[in-house]
């Protein structure tokens, strides 16, 4: 009883979870009518506009408002823990070398206190930019084992600046709280999107 009303004091007691209904369907908006043309055209030779069903025009969504893709690729390969896996990949001047899962680890530390201390998991992915234009990518990769079961995801690419001409950059996406599993991994699949 002490440490219900312990709980309680301290606000720790747990609220049951926030019901939200459903969304209701919205009604489809009227068309507005078409504007009367200044000048008088023939009649079509087909039948009238009201027999044909009228479809209205798709909405925007908020996915299609941004800046659009300028290249995609997505492909799997045979997965290898704690290996430089070199990839052969070219998508619209941006060159990947290579793809290295592993987990970091400090290599030496202030009197030897945090050497060998892990410190996250990654795919480390190395581009080389062969174009004449800057390119801004973005990757995602997925590690699976052989009986085509999810280990774990990761996905990083370019947050400031972008890939200069010429330039080769590394990029570490993290792997967070599915990981564990990762080096069983069988195949991997490998996405790049580049934007303008």
């Amino acid at each position: 009883m002490q440490i219900l009303f312990l709980l309680a004091a301290l606000g720790l007691a747990q609220e049951p979870p926030l019901q939200i209904p459903p969304p209701t369907p919205e009604a489809p908006a009227a068309e507005p009518a078409p504007a009367p043309s200044a000048t008088k055209t023939a009649a079509p030779a087909t039948a009238p506009s009201a027999a044909r069903p009228q479809t209205p025009a798709p909405r925007q969504t908020a996915a299609s408002s941004g800046p659009s893709p300028l290249s995609f690729y997505s492909e799997s390969f045979t997965f290898s823990w704690d290996r430089t896996i070199p990839l052969s990949i070219n998508v619209d001047g941006l060159k990947v070398n290579s793809i290295f899962f592993n987990k970091r680890v400090v290599e030496s530390g202030f009197l030897g206190a945090l050497k060998g201390a892990e410190f996250g998991t990654r795919a480390q992915v190395e581009v080389t930019n062969t174009g004449k234009h800057p390119k801004v990518p973005g990757f995602a990769v997925a590690v699976i084992d052989k009986d085509g079961r999810l280990l774990g995801v990761a996905s990083g690419g370019t947050k400031v600046g972008t890939v200069k001409p010429g330039e080769t950059e590394t990029f570490d996406l993290n792997f967070t709280q599915v990981k564990e599993r990762l080096a069983s991994g069988d195949k991997f699949y490998f996405a790049i999107e580049l934007r303008n």
